[in-house]
C-alpha cells in the first residue's frame, strides 16, 4: 500500500532541462456512488466510483523554462481559451503550494498554461476534476525528465495523488473507465490517497455506456463544491451518509459485474437524490436544483415505466442532469430527450458523452 511519503522523490538524476512542453487532455468523471464530505489535505470522508467520461474534457499545454533569475515564488501565467484569467491564478497558486514537497523543482521553471474545456465552465459538470487531472499529467511528464526510470505505474499512481491535491474527484478523470476512490472493504487496493482502476471485468450491458449531459443551468453555481463539502462536519445526518456509501459501492461492484440495470438504475438514482439531500439538510441549507431539474426527472421516471427501458438520471453538485443509459438503446433514448426534455435545457442545450478511458498525452 503506498503512502504519501512514496510520492517524495529521493533524488532526480542530473539533467539540464532549460525548456519545453507537454500537453495534454483529461476527462471529466460522472460518480455514480457520490462523494460529499472531507478531511484534511483533500482526504475522503468516504469512499466513490465514477464512470470516465470521454468527450467532455479538458486540454492543457504546459510550456516549462528555467528562470533566469532564481527565485522563492512560483512563477506561472494562465490562459483559458486563449485569454489571460487573473482570478485563476489563486487556485493554482494553492495547488503548487500543496503539491510542491513532491515536485520540488517548481521554483526553478516559470510555467505558461494554456487551458481549454469542450464544455461550459462551472456549469456542474466536473471542470475542476478534468482541469486538475489534465494539469497533474503534464506536470508529471516534467517530473519524468528528471527520473527516466520512473515506472508507469508510479507515473499514474502519482499523478492521480497530485490531482487529488488540485481537486478532489480530479483523482478519478485520470486513468481507466471505471475508477474506485477512497478506502473500502469491497474493493482491493483501494486508498483514500488516489484513484484505481475497477479491477473486475464489467459487464458487456456496461460497455460504451451512454451519458447525455442535459444543460439546465450553465450559470456558476450558488454554492461552491469545497463550500458543501465543508459543510458535512457538522452534519446531522453525515455518519449514516459515510456507512452507507460503502455499503453502496459493495453494491455497485456487483451490479457492474452481473449487468443487473435495473439495481444500476435503482442506486444510481438514490445516490443522487442523497447526495442534494445532504445538501438541503446542512446548515446552513442550500438547494443546487432548479425546477427543471425536478421537470426532467419526473418525465425520465414516466418514460421508464411506459417504454421499460434502462435509462436513469444522476446529478452532480449542481443542476444539470446526467442521463445515463446503455448503448443498445441509444436510438430511442435520443428520441426522447430530443422530443422531451430539450425544452427545459439551457437555449436547449446538451451534451452526448459516453464512458471513456482517462488523460491522453497529445503532445
Amino acid at each position: 500500500m503506498q503512502s504519501v511519503t512514496d510520492f517524495i522523490p529521493q533524488k532526480y538524476v542530473e539533467n539540464a532541462i532549460e525548456k519545453g512542453k507537454f500537453q495534454w487532455s483529461a476527462p471529466s468523471n460522472i460518480a455514480l456512488v457520490k462523494y460529499w464530505g472531507k478531511k484534511e489535505n483533500q482526504i475522503p470522508a468516504n469512499p466513490s466510483i465514477s464512470f470516465t467520461l470521454s468527450n467532455c474534457k479538458t486540454i492543457t499545454k504546459l510550456e516549462f523554462e528555467v528562470k533566469k533569475i532564481a527565485s522563492k515564488e512560483f512563477s506561472f501565467d494562465l490562459f483559458l481559451d486563449g485569454k489571460r484569467k487573473e482570478d485563476f491564478k489563486p487556485k493554482m497558486q494553492k495547488f503548487f503550494e500543496r503539491i510542491e514537497m513532491y515536485l520540488p523543482f517548481l521554483k526553478d521553471f516559470h510555467f505558461v498554461i494554456s487551458t481549454e474545456n469542450t464544455f461550459p465552465h462551472s456549469s456542474g459538470i466536473a471542470s475542476s476534476a478534468s482541469g486538475m487531472a489534465a494539469m497533474s499529467v503534464n506536470l508529471m511528464s516534467l517530473e519524468k525528465l528528471f527520473n527516466p526510470e520512473m515506472t508507469d505505474e508510479y507515473f499514474w499512481e502519482k499523478a492521480s495523488f497530485l490531482a487529488r491535491l488540485g481537486s478532489g474527484s480530479a483523482c478519478r478523470s485520470i486513468r481507466g473507465s471505471v475508477v474506485v476512490w477512497g478506502e473500502t472493504e469491497s474493493i482491493e487496493n483501494s486508498t483514500d490517497l488516489f484513484g484505481v482502476e475497477f479491477s473486475e471485468s464489467i459487464h458487456p450491458n456496461f460497455k460504451n455506456f451512454q451519458d447525455t449531459i442535459l444543460l439546465v443551468d450553465k450559470g456558476e453555481k450558488l454554492v461552491s463544491s469545497t463550500v458543501g463539502h465543508e459543510l458535512m462536519h457538522n452534519h446531522p445526518f453525515a455518519n449514516q451518509r459515510f456507512s452507507q456509501a460503502h455499503e453502496n459501492l459493495a453494491q455497485m461492484k456487483q451490479i457492474l459485474i452481473n449487468g443487473n440495470l435495473d439495481k444500476f438504475v435503482k442506486l444510481v438514482e438514490s445516490e443522487a437524490l442523497t447526495l442534494h439531500s445532504m445538501m438541503m439538510t446542512s446548515m446552513p441549507y442550500f438547494i443546487l436544483m432548479k425546477p427543471n431539474t425536478l421537470e426532467i426527472i419526473n418525465k425520465i421516471w414516466k418514460f421508464r415505466t411506459e417504454t421499460k427501458i434502462s435509462v436513469c438520471f444522476t446529478l452532480d453538485a449542481g443542476a444539470n442532469v446526467h442521463v445515463l443509459y446503455p448503448e443498445n438503446v441509444k436510438n430511442e433514448v435520443l428520441q426522447f430527450i430530443k422530443n422531451e426534455l430539450i425544452g427545459y435545457c439551457q437555449n436547449q442545450q446538451y451534451i452526448c458523452d459516453e464512458i471513456g478511458n482517462g488523460a491522453l498525452k497529445l503532445n
